[in-house]
């Protein structure tokens, strides 16, 4: 029932492909457990779709483990069809539970007879740290519930032989991101959108009567709550809180203050959080907001709560305050773009994993470390999680802090840099002037990047300076010093705040480096797209005849179409992935009350099919084309076969991705048509450009929470290359290692010559020559039911958790 695709692989090809990984003959069962969370269907999705591919046949368990001790009804057979439409829903279609009776040994024998007699022995589960706890558990006790099955004649010698072995993968779905060796977790990004979604909502009402809103962000219940019996796994505390989530959305909104249980405040909080309160409302700042996380405590571990925020507020303030309590909301609503695509990478990831397991390897974790997908120990993984709470326990929350890794250290320390505002007298005076600026189409979050540029560059001494509309407002000389209050309220906003132009610097470059000597910039930091990347290069080839140039300067890449060497991911792309998303989501919907109907999209992303590819994956896209990937009649001539094909089946429905660059004769409009002619009979058709909404709304939280913290660690960079090239009273930065761009590269936050970047670029087509997401292609096409190639030589190797970690270098970071 698979498609050939028309893109095999190249002949003479050494790479690793999963051709000779077959699933046949094995059975896959896939369960979610615990709370859900967002993203969970479509790593179901994904785990059953691929392990069809493979041959092996996959089961639901449904209702969690309760339903594997239960057996019966709740464990069946998925087929293709019976995980369409389950992408874009929230929650877990096949249901979770709690259940004491699989915490029982004799719930366990149920479970393993029950798994023995549909000949299940590879077991995906999808769930927190208690699910995947429990499934470790299981697996070390397998052989021996096969034995004392056969003693009690439940099974034969040739089922306990032919099931000898249980193999365990695990996917952390969990809202709160509380699980040690992973980025993020399935359902963090959709919780954050609601949280934002609130905070946003609640900044409306909250300006138009100074109101202070106390928000509470739903988790865990930690630091007064003891373990009941520490000897037993999994009576392990159900721990490791919100604080996650509480704190990313502080970043994301710019609350004023953030309570979270791992990070207790001083002694003394009551009157330094009133008195900030005070000082910004007297700037004329008509509203306050406090993020308090449930679980939330003190140094010495009382709780503490919204309300008693509240009452301190109105006590000490006198001012007008509300309390907000998110509960489940956080938990509802439809998936994130993010939580899609990395739910699926997470499911196939698994199912290459079970395929690979054998006797002796541990059951393992798939896990998201920066933008690679690595395989992890679950129990390493689990004792770490452990750990931070017994440093918390204990009281050593900088312990905690730091078990915590380095992603959410670097949350904390950036959230402290922005809310923290210093009086001028304590202040360093660095006497550097650094300008900042956006170049290029705008990319929602640009506005995040600029605000926390401004406050952290304040912060270390500097004077900032907003350079207006780019280059062209450059060398006009639209150049004005930016204070702290001028970019309060900033991380919200979409567009460009400050203004941005496509102008390219070389034309006028006298004229900005006379600006540079008028306004005495020091430094310059350029946040922006293609055209940002070019202009620092023409900016740091023009150093010799134009000294003002030997500055330090870096660039923060912003742009929706994600095409900037060097960088794996750029502010504003998850912004426009969602919008396409959405779109995608409300057109299948239209499409479910009217049969047989294909949807021909178009998206953004100049030759870049970026956009087209990873918003097909998170839509469920029958078909993308790309520049990138060439295609001709042929290849159109087997997708509208492909969707016929499909329209035989219960999914009456298909959905083709058009890059709006991919082929200069194959229009939209081409492609619309030939679809409709060749269709005709068996589908109809509709087409959509969905243009410069993709660019437009409010930024995402991940847009918000990566401009944030990619921006800081630029200014940072600026501080440290100021400093070590300011001689003879005057600042002199000449090499190449002082015009960077700063790129997520794989797992960290690098630093790269734009010089070097040159020869990695295709500038005739403006996109990098080597792009990591094409690898998501096959997978993609794998999950839309076509026959392809599918490189895994760059899949997740079992790894270790990390627990002393080098010291960082001023080079990388994980984000």
């Amino acid at each position: 029932g698979f498609t050939i695709d028309s893109n095999p692989k190249p002949n003479g090809d050494t790479r690793k492909f999963f051709e000779n990984l077959s699933g046949a003959g094995k059975s896959i069962a896939v369960l979610t457990s615990g709370g859900d969370a967002q993203g969970m269907n479509a790593a179901v999705r994904a785990v059953v779709r691929m392990g069809i591919y493979v041959g092996a046949k996959v089961y639901f368990i449904h209702e969690g483990y309760q339903g594997m001790v239960d057996g019966g009804d709740n464990i069946k057979e998925a087929t293709w069809e019976s995980v369409s439409s389950m992408l874009q829903v929230g929650g877990t279609v096949i249901g979770s539970a709690r259940c004491k009776e699989f915490r029982t040994h004799e719930g366990r024998l149920k479970a393993a007879h029950n798994l023995v007699q549909h000949g299940i022995t590879n077991l995906c589960v999808i769930g927190g740290d208690g699910s995947l706890t429990g499934a470790n558990l299981f697996r070390e006790e397998w052989s021996g519930l096969l034995d004392e099955l056969l003693q009690q004649g439940l099974i034969n010698e040739e089922a306990a032989r032919s099931n000898s072995e249980l193999h365990i993968v695990g996917m952390v779905g969990s809202i709160d991101n509380d699980f040690c060796g992973t980025d993020m977790t399935i359902g963090t990004d959709s919780a954050l959108h609601r949280i934002i979604e609130v905070v946003d909502a609640i900044m409306t009402t909250a300006q138009s009567h100074q109101r202070t809103f106390v928000l509470e962000v739903m988790g865990r219940h930690c630091g007064y709550v003891k373990v009941l019996n520490p000897d037993s796994l999994l009576s392990m505390q159900r721990c490791v809180d919100v604080i996650y989530l509480a704190l990313v959305s502080a970043l994301a909104c710019g609350a004023d203050w953030v309570f979270i249980p791992e990070m207790p405040p001083e002694d003394g909080w009551e009157d330094n959080m009133c008195q900030k309160l005070s000082e910004t409302r007297s700037r004329g700042v008509r509203l306050n907001i406090i993020i308090v996380a449930e679980g939330a405590i003190d140094r010495e571990g009382e709780p503490i709560t919204s309300e008693c925020v509240k009452d301190l507020v109105v006590r000490n303030l006198g001012f007008d305050t509300r309390v907000t309590i998110l509960g489940h909301v956080q938990r509802g609503g439809t998936p994130s773009a993010f939580d899609r695509i990395l739910a699926s990478r997470m499911g196939v990831e698994a199912v290459l994993a079970l395929l690979e397991a054998s006797a002796n390897t541990p059951a393992c974790v798939v896990s998201l470390v920066g933008n690679q997908a690595v395989r992890l120990p679950l129990m390493e993984c689990v004792q770490m999680t452990q750990e931070v709470q017994k440093a918390m326990d204990e009281k050593k929350f900088d312990e905690a802090v730091r078990l915590r890794g380095r992603s959410f250290e670097n949350n904390l320390t950036t959230y402290r840099l922005l809310s923290n505002r210093k009086a001028d007298s304590e202040l360093p005076n660095s006497s550097f002037n650094v300008a900042v600026m956006n170049v290029g189409a705008p990319a929602a979050g640009m506005n995040a990047a600029v605000r926390s540029a401004v406050r952290v560059g304040i912060t270390e001494g500097h004077k900032m300076f907003a350079v207006s509309d780019g280059f062209e407002g450059f060398y006009k000389g639209q150049i004005r010093e930016i204070k702290w209050g001028d970019v309060g309220g900033w991380t919200g906003q979409g567009g460009s705040l400050l203004g941005t132009k496509r102008t390219l610097p070389g034309k006028h470059l006298d004229k900005i480096a006379e600006q540079m000597r008028v306004h005495n910039i020091n430094a310059l930091l350029v946040i922006g797209g293609f055209e940002a990347y070019v202009g620092l290069l023409e900016l740091s080839a023009s150093r010799e005849k134009y000294h003002e140039f030997c500055v330090p300067m870096v660039m923060v890449p912003a742009t929706v179409s994600n095409n900037i060497p060097g960088s794996d991911l750029s502010i504003g792309s998850d912004t426009a992935l969602n919008a396409i998303t959405d779109t995608c989501d409300r057109i299948k919907q239209s499409a479910s009350g009217t049969k047989r109907r294909v949807f021909i999209i178009e998206t953004m992303g100049g030759y870049c099919g970026y956009l087209a590819t990873v918003g097909g994956l998170a839509a469920g896209a029958d078909t993308v084309y790309i520049y990138e990937e060439p295609f001709d009649i042929r290849d159109l001539q087997a997708n509208v076969q492909h969707l016929t094909e499909k329209m035989k089946t219960t999914i009456q429905r298909g959905l083709v991705l058009r890059n709006e660059n991919s082929n200069e004769n194959f229009t939209t409009d081409f492609i619309y048509q030939l679809y409709t002619e060749e269709g005709r009979g068996v589908f109809d058709c509709r087409k959509n450009i969905l243009g410069h909404m993709q660019q437009g709304g409010a930024p995402s939280p991940f847009d918000r929470n990566f401009g944030t913290k990619i921006s800081a660690k630029a200014i940072q960079w600026i501080t440290r290359t100021l400093k070590d090239s300011f001689k003879g009273g005057r600042v002199f930065a000449n090499s190449e290692d002082t015009a960077c761009l700063l790129g997520m590269r794989r797992r960290a936050l690098v630093f790269q010559p734009v010089s070097q970047l040159r020869d990695e670029t295709d500038f005739v087509h403006r996109i990098p020559k080597e792009q990591w997401w094409l690898k998501l292609r096959p997978l993609m096409k794998i999950l839309a039911k076509y026959k392809t190639s599918y490189d895994v030589s760059d899949s997740g190797q079992l790894e270790h958790v990390t627990r002393v970690r080098p010291k960082e270098s001023n080079t990388s970071s994980a984000i």
